[in-house]
């Protein structure tokens, strides 16, 4: 069976949703994953107006498009966070009045992330993504010096504000995906470990696989899914491409995306280094039977054709399952 082939509207955030619907279903997709941000997905209206839901779906619906998830990805990153800069003020639907304020941005963001599961469930649906921010982070190169004391109180500390949003995706029947990335509280095989360790593996908690953010750290992809095959809740079709050159560093030397001189950059699906062959077996293996979710950010190719492009490549790439051994006609 065919997974449904969706798109992240987070870098679609400045067409309004009425807009994008059509567009993107004449690039040939089932459906969007709404980010909560723009005009997409208000949480806190969806959460408490089971109206606006009906009208954000009959927007999709009338372009033939469905919903299968929604990312609430900036309000996730302020809960761990020190929030201690201005990169954070202005963030996604962050009110202005917590600008500059690390702590008004804190309990913002977890009244947010609450919303996303009431919201989920208005929208019927059964999976939020998102990111969870880190407290330990900046701490990751060990100089000056980082005691295992201080990296054992950060996942402490995650748990400690995440437990909360999560005993609320609980009471609505909600999974939280993480989406394992740099800057988040888990990053690679063993951070994620870490963190269901933090919250006592709860089943609530999982991840939104997305190779691309394992590929350019030298992690292999497909065994991340090897290892935690019952927590793949969500999946992002991103590519990415090593470009280390002898001069460019994989820290990428402080170089915005699409500048020459980096070490690596985001590609759009099959035109990076992502083996998805070895993917989709491995998610055929394990049975996962949600969306194939591209997330498009290529700074080298044009925005409509890559996502026209990226949908035609899941459509080649998502192979069925075998039902039966190759060689069992060897017994007849």
């Amino acid at each position: 069976m065919s997974h449904p082939v969706t798109i992240f509207t987070g870098q679609w955030a400045d067409l309004p949703l009425a807009e994008l619907a059509p567009k993107i279903a004449s690039f040939g997709y089932d459906g969007l994953e709404l980010a909560c941000w723009g005009d997409h997905m208000d949480v806190f209206k969806a959460a408490g107006d089971p109206a606006y839901c009906k009208a954000q779906l009959a927007i999709l619906s009338k372009s033939g498009l469905k919903c299968w998830a929604i990312s609430n990805h900036l309000a996730g990153q302020l809960v761990c966070d020190p929030n201690d800069d201005c990169r954070s003020d202005n963030f996604g639907m962050l009110p202005k009045s917590c600008n500059g304020n690390a702590e008004k941005k804190r309990e913002w963001a977890i009244s947010s992330m609450k919303a996303a599961a009431r919201a989920a469930k208005n929208l019927g649906i059964s999976v939020v993504n998102g990111f969870t921010g880190s407290p330990i982070w900046h701490m990751l190169y060990s100089f000056p010096p980082v005691s295992d004391q201080m990296i054992a109180d950060g996942f402490a500390r995650f748990a400690k504000l995440w437990n909360p949003i999560l005993d609320e995706f609980d009471k609505y029947g909600i999974k939280f995906a993480l989406e394992v990335h740099p800057t988040e509280i888990a990053f690679d095989l063993y951070t994620a470990k870490r963190a269901l360790e933090a919250v006592d593996y709860r089943p609530t908690f999982g991840f939104n696989y997305d190779p691309s953010h394992l590929l350019w750290q030298g992690v292999d992809p497909a065994q991340f899914i090897r290892e935690f095959p019952d927590r793949i809740y969500h999946v992002h079709i991103k590519d990415a491409k090593v470009t280390l050159d002898g001069k460019s560093g994989i820290l990428s030397s402080h170089l915005n995306f699409g500048q020459p001189n980096r070490g690596w950059d985001f590609r759009s699906p099959g035109h990076g280094g992502v083996d998805f062959e070895e993917i989709m077996r491995e998610l055929n293996r394990c049975g996962y039977q949600g969306p194939l979710s591209v997330e498009w950010e290529d700074s080298g190719m044009n925005r409509e054709y890559g996502a026209k492009d990226a949908c035609e490549f899941v459509r080649k790439i998502d192979f069925p399952a075998s039902d039966i051994a190759f060689d069992a006609a060897f017994e007849q």
